[in-house]
């Protein structure tokens, strides 16, 4: 009697749980149902939006015999998107789907959702429907989260790539030489050398330097050697005579010649150096021989006995070298001011057939117009063969947005870490990440390397971006520091001039609840009309509105 008593009290039970837990039930305690989301607040990163939803169900919830789909859904300006719902059953549903007791239970479930135009504005919900038999209960919906962050969008992504210098010099230095040639082991100025061609030459060179408005004589150097033949303490004594010797003669023949700049002496001894590009110019047979001789011995002792040894070969030299090395030289050290960017601009114009290659390359520079620039590259292709300005015309392209003429004519450029780059560029703006990336390892140079960082940032791997981008004035720079939690940039940064730098001061001072910085900020941002069209979404920015 007592068992049979038991058995129904088992049952009464068991049907009041049923009762008490029945579909509609469910639905109308929905409000016990406790939803949390890390993060509370969504952020999409690398072009989608990952978040994990906690469901805590309390006890005498769950009905035993239901089974529940639970559809996470972002909904959006523009739309919604759904995610394949997650199926529960109570304990004594014959499925397989995850159980959930009618003691309750704490569930957590990862929702991931591409990233669509509109998101910045939306709200992850939790949609659930609960199967019982023939039935069907709606739940009231639950809101998990809001959202969503896209600070990392305000990423430059247009990639880092440079024109190749041109080379132009606005100071070209240049010297003038004259010199006069001593006797063996003498230091004595013959007046036969004071009047040789070459000092007529240098003293010609002098004049014009004076006389010529773009040239300045800044010093002359007096350079006095010896042979490297004989005893070197006696050569260096030698040549330390021919040094004050050379000195005298110096002033002799620039009496009439006026040089009104300081003169350095120098001694400088043996002149093996001089020895070497003599030979190496010359048509002395075994030259490579001795050429090898010299780089294989450093002692100078050493030098000249393995190069007497060679018999036959030191007699030549002795002859047709040496006399050549016993010598002072006068240089004269000449700074050339070249064309200034206003007479650039009006050769242009006038007379353009007398600007150089790096003239035109830096003309290209200073003018304004885009076409005006393709056209002085061409202008240095056809004329000099210009790798620079077949480089630089594809950049320009690039720059303007003119990819498929960018890609004609960087294939007719040479490659190196600059074209691959540039190529990297080119495969980025295209869309095809993963072949800008293939180029930027293969161009391996500081903008390449810029844009992996950009790279990095798209891909959501922001400390990745930050160790290539440090120390990097940049916009991108300062972006990845706020997006790794470095808000200092809110109160120094690089400027941009089309106010994302005060967009991201105003993102960085709004994370540390400085809302009168927030607010100048904005004010500077919000000129630009596609940026304050984002602030106005921006949930960034949503307890500040």
């Amino acid at each position: 009697m007592k068992k049979v008593s038991k058995l129904i009290l088992a049952a009464l039970t068991g049907v009041a749980a049923v009762a008490c837990s029945s579909p509609e039930k469910m639905a109308k305690m929905a409000e016990n149902v406790n939803v949390n989301c890390e993060p509370a607040i969504l952020e999409v990163v690398g072009g989608e939006i990952n978040a994990d939803v906690t469901v805590t169900y309390p006890n005498d919830y769950f009905h035993p015999q239901a089974i529940l789909d639970v559809t996470p859904v972002i909904v959006y300006e523009g739309g919604e998107e759904k995610m394949e719902p997650f199926t529960f059953q109570g304990e004594k549903v014959k499925d397989n789907y995850e159980v959930v007791p009618s003691e309750g239970a704490t569930i957590t479930k990862h929702v991931k959702f591409a990233y669509k135009p509109g998101m910045e504005k939306c709200h992850l919900e939790l949609r659930g429907v609960v199967r019982y038999k023939s039935k069907f209960v709606e739940l009231p919906v639950k809101k998990a989260a809001e959202g969503a962050i896209t600070t990392y969008m305000l990423a430059c992504q247009d990639g880092v790539v440079d024109y190749k210098a041109d080379g132009y010099q606005e100071i070209i230095k240049q010297t003038a030489e004259g010199q006069i040639l001593y006797n063996i082991n003498s230091s004595n100025v013959r007046s036969k050398e004071l009047k040789s061609q070459s000092i007529k030459d240098f003293q010609s060179a002098i004049d014009e330097i004076k006389a010529n408005e773009r040239k300045a004589l800044v010093s002359t150097d007096i350079v006095a050697y010896a042979s490297p033949d004989g005893k070197e303490d006696m050569n260096a004594k030698l040549s330390d005579n021919r040094s004050s010797s050379a000195e005298k003669a110096f002033s002799k023949i620039t009496k009439n010649h006026s040089v009104e700049a300081p003169v350095n002496v120098q001694s400088v001894g043996e002149d093996w150096e001089g020895f070497q590009e003599l030979v190496a110019a010359s048509d002395i047979e075994d030259k490579d021989l001795i050429i090898r001789v010299l780089s294989m011995y450093s002692d100078p002792a050493v030098r000249e006995q393995e190069i007497k040894n060679m018999s036959a070969v030191y007699t030549t030299l002795a002859k047709e070298i040496l006399p050549e090395l016993r010598r002072a030289r006068f240089i004269a050290n000449v700074e050339f001011t070249n064309y200034s960017s206003e007479e650039l601009l009006q050769l242009v114009e006038e007379n353009i057939d007398v600007l150089d290659e790096p003239a035109l390359l830096r003309s290209a520079t200073l003018v304004k117009k885009a076409e005006d620039k393709e056209a002085l590259y061409r202008k240095a292709i056809e004329k000099f063969n210009s790798n620079t300005a077949q480089y630089n015309l594809a950049v320009l392209y690039i720059k303007t947005n003119k990819l498929d003429k960018a890609a004609a004519e960087l294939a007719k450029a040479e490659e190196d870490a600059d074209w691959n780059n540039a190529m990297g560029v080119l495969a980025l703006r295209k869309g095809d990440r993963a072949e800008a990336a293939k180029y930027f390892k293969a161009a391996a140079n500081e903008a390449a390397n810029q844009n992996l960082g950009l790279l990095d940032i798209l891909a959501g791997d922001y400390k990745a971006a930050a160790e290539k981008l440090a120390g990097v004035k940049s916009f991108n720079a300062d972006l990845v520091k706020v997006l790794n939690g470095d808000y200092s940039i809110a109160e120094c940064g690089h400027k941009c001039k089309c106010g994302k730098s005060a967009y991201l001061r105003a993102v960085a001072a709004a994370r540390m609840g400085k809302a009168d910085e927030v607010k100048a900020n904005l004010e500077i941002a919000c000129k630009n009309p596609k940026l304050a069209e984002r602030a106005a979404k921006d949930i960034e920015f949503a307890q500040y509105r």
